[in-house]
């Protein structure tokens, strides 16, 4: 992997908090110190960063993270000012200007709101500056909240076309099995596929302090893999281990498809990506085959069965009898005609329904096979 010119690094707050929960600012330096030596290199950099609500609770005096939305909404509202400003303080000693960017889900589920974010990261790169995303935590309700940064981080990798996205973690990498309980765990040092192999690798929540565990990493990793974006989880206080990543080193665990493997396309990128899922659909063995080998169409006659409320129009996953999420399309039927014409032939939906239902489930411009 040659070096990158254009990288988004995530931060998770475990990474940007000390024992005491508080930001740590001498790290903040540290990472903003390989910000400018990659900028003066000509690598533009995006931070997606979290932190804000666990700053929050510094700023308000919480010892413990609060379980109400009201207060935590609270906690991020004042955090984000002083999370902003760790950044911005020390990345103009460098003479960089820092930009604020909070997105929130509502944003980008609009195709014309994706594209003004886009627009908008685009020329901040332009003139030079250095944004700082984070999720809009003080709006966000749970329908439209990305869960975690890892998937806004990509997200944004995505938007941006990046060369490459980092996941400054608290651990190294993906381990065979976890490392604190099996001393016989590995670092998986690159990943291809991310099947259910590799995903029974993962273990669970993130640290108190945050939200994200190595399962939704996995996760970022493999939309980021369908996007042809290489993607790095490294251990974020590693010395200069942005750099390193940028240039190519080998550090932490790296996904990265064969290549030659096909990429998406932006609309399928963003369907996959940042649209709200409404429901799923169930496929029998040859429709998840023909999915995933072929990237066909989904007809009705290979739909099992749907879960759900949702119109046409709307995203929907793509599992398997096994539960195995294979793919994330736009439904051609309200979730009501799907319970009326799954399992049946096209020709069968002809003689008995009117003409509007004789089309695919999810046809193949629509659906992002992962």
């Amino acid at each position: 992997m040659g070096a990158a010119r254009l990288v988004v690094a995530k931060l998770g707050t475990s990474t940007l908090v000390d024992g005491s929960g508080a930001l740590d600012h001498d790290f903040i330096r540290s990472l903003c110190d390989q910000v400018g030596e990659l900028a003066a290199e000509g690598t533009r950099v995006v931070i997606v960063s979290s932190g804000a609500a666990a700053a929050g609770r510094d700023v308000l005096g919480f010892d413990a993270r609060p379980t109400d939305i009201p207060t935590l909404q609270a906690c991020a509202a004042a955090g984000q000012v002083r999370l902003t400003e760790a950044y911005a303080e020390v990345l103009s000693k460098r003479g960089i200007p820092c930009g604020q960017v909070l997105l929130t889900r509502r944003d980008v589920t609009d195709r014309d709101g994706y594209l003004n974010a886009r627009n908008t990261l685009e020329r901040l790169l332009d003139l030079g500056v250095v944004p700082v995303v984070n999720e809009n935590d003080t709006v966000s309700v749970a329908e439209f909240a990305f869960g975690d940064n890892d998937m806004l981080g990509a997200i944004v990798a995505a938007m941006l076309n990046a060369d490459l996205y980092v996941i400054l973690s608290d651990v190294e990498g993906l381990y065979t099995s976890n490392p604190q309980t099996d001393p016989s765990a590995s670092l998986v040092e690159l990943v291809e596929e991310v099947n259910g192999r590799v995903s029974s690798m993962a273990g669970g929540a993130g640290t108190s302090f945050g939200t994200g565990g190595m399962s939704s990493k996995l996760r970022a990793a493999r939309a980021m893999l369908v996007a042809g974006i290489p993607t790095v989880i490294c251990q974020g206080r590693r010395e200069r281990v942005l750099v390193d990543v940028a240039h190519g080193q080998r550090v932490g665990t790296l996904f990265k498809a064969p290549e030659g493997t096909p990429h998406e396309t932006g609309r399928k990128l963003w369907i996959g990506l940042a649209e709200v899922v409404k429901g799923t659909l169930t496929l029998d063995d040859g429709a998840s085959r023909a999915v995933v080998e072929r990237g066909s169409s989904i007809l009705p006659v290979g739909v099992v069965s749907t879960t759900g409320t949702y119109e046409a129009g709307d995203v929907v996953n793509v599992v398997t009898q096994r539960g195995d999420l294979i793919g994330r399309g736009v439904a051609r039927y309200s979730s009501d005609d799907m319970r009326r014409v799954h399992g049946l032939k096209l020709e069968v939906i002809a003689r008995f329904l009117d003409e509007k239902y004789v089309q695919p489930a999810i046809h193949r411009d629509e659906l992002l096979v992962f």
